[in-house]
């Protein structure tokens, strides 16, 4: 039996004492924590024994690893097949005493590699591939894709943006104290100026691991598709549902939690869980006059019904509000006030405030750092034969404004986030 075959020995008898212990609903006895005991000091000197080993092997091979020279030939045999070709080397890369291809040193080189490759797995995501995760992300996004997104170096972890401070378009409070007069010759003006703030955003981590056995690992298309389509779908879900919903604590600032965000009012004696036509006109006058032109209505499903029954009342009768799309003839969403309505996960069910929200994202910032990161470790879930690939994305985000605008006349603030109050 090898070094490492005893060691998956000694854990599984490790793990069968705990289970057994479990299944039981007791606590270990005397001589099974004694056994228990003994079986750690067993793995820890064979973990110490098959580390030196693998350092030993690491010096000795050294040399296997050839350089990849500039050639026409070799340049073709630089390029991977598919993605999950690409992970494959990298787990075996990570797999002690595993072999390196030669094009993971060629593709990391520029960035190095970690101090102990064997022992953690430290092959990061391949550019490429990163990138295409990451682009495939925002395809998907229907919040986030939207946004006005700001990269930042790979030294940063931090962006502080100017911006106007300007809450109010009364005379004397445009551009935050800008004001210009009308005089007769001779006359004095009265000096203004611009009032600026700073917005701070600073990168957050969304992060997922994925597990595969040696048995997805062995078949790739099963693999290519649970971590292109399965990683890339829930990072486009959390992104939205983080600009929608998110604290801003270890996570983007979502509109629905802004100080700029508009509330609007249910009206009077307005059933629960309804949507009326009043309802969407006054959210309507209170978006920005020039975020309507980028403008979205974001709502959950069951807001449909409610939608497709709106009426204005014309005389005796009414006519329909809302306009599904139109088959091949029209746009893929239907439209209110000729901008479209999307429907996503993250907005409230119906009657809850947040189940339909009118936003132009083009007023809200994001950024983040680079692409997708990714590592690889075969120790993680070792005992259960699996390797695991780590995903990160780093990013921060929260809407360009501090609070509503008060406009040059008239009585109601204006927002490029709004929203309907709850009507229980």
């Amino acid at each position: 039996m090898t070094l490492k075959e005893q060691l998956k020995a000694k854990l599984d008898a490790r793990a069968a004492l705990v289970k057994l212990a479990i299944d039981e609903n007791r606590a270990l006895t005397e001589d099974e924590q004694a056994q228990y005991t003994n079986l750690g000091k067993d793995i820890s000197n064979l973990e110490a024994t098959i580390k030196a080993a693998d350092e030993q092997a690491t010096i000795s091979n050294t040399p296997v690893v050839e350089p990849i020279h500039a050639t026409p030939k070799d340049a073709n045999a630089k390029k991977w097949k598919n993605f999950s070709e690409y992970l494959n080397a990298v787990r075996h890369a990570a797999t002690p005493g595993g072999a390196v291809d030669r094009r993971l040193v060629v593709m990391n080189a520029p960035s190095g590699l970690s101090e102990s490759v064997q022992s953690d797995g430290g092959f990061l995501l391949e550019p490429e591939y990163s990138g295409t995760l990451l682009a495939r992300t925002y395809e998907v996004a229907a919040v986030a894709s939207k946004a006005f997104r700001v990269p930042i170096s790979s030294g940063r972890t931090s962006l502080k943006m100017n911006a106007i401070d300007e809450t109010s378009r009364a005379n004397g409070s445009r551009y935050g104290g800008v004001q210009m007069y009308w005089e007769n010759e001779a006359d004095t003006v009265t000096a203004s100026k611009p009032k600026f703030r700073q917005m701070s955003l600073e990168l957050k981590k969304l992060m997922g691991l994925c597990y595969a056995t040696d048995e997805l690992l062995s078949d790739a298309a099963a693999l290519e598709a649970i971590v292109t389509r399965a990683f890339t779908d829930e990072y486009a879900f959390k992104l939205d549902d983080a600009l929608i919903n998110g604290t801003g604590a270890g996570m983007p600032l979502g509109i629905l939690n802004a100080a700029c965000l508009i509330s609007v009012t249910k009206e009077t004696g307005q059933a629960a869980d309804t949507i009326v036509f009043e309802n969407v006109l006054k959210m309507w006058s209170r978006m920005w006059g020039r975020s309507r032109q980028n403008a979205n209505w974001f709502i959950n499903q069951d807001c449909e019904p409610q939608l497709y029954s709106m009426t204005l009342n014309v005389g005796t009768g009414g006519v329909p509000v809302y306009m599904p799309a139109s088959g091949i003839s029209g746009s893929p969403y239907g439209t209110l006030f000729g901008r479209p309505v999307i429907p996503i996960e993250q907005a409230a069910t119906l009657g809850d405030a947040g189940d339909i929200i009118l936003a132009d994202m083009s007023q809200y910032a994001m950024i983040d750092r680079g692409g997708m990161e990714g590592m690889s470790s075969i120790h993680v879930r070792f005992i259960y034969d699996e390797s695991v690939f780590r995903f990160i994305y780093r990013c921060d985000g929260q809407p360009m404004w501090n609070s509503a605008l008060t406009p040059f006349k008239g009585s109601n603030t204006q927002s490029p986030f709004v929203t309907l109050a709850a009507r229980a």
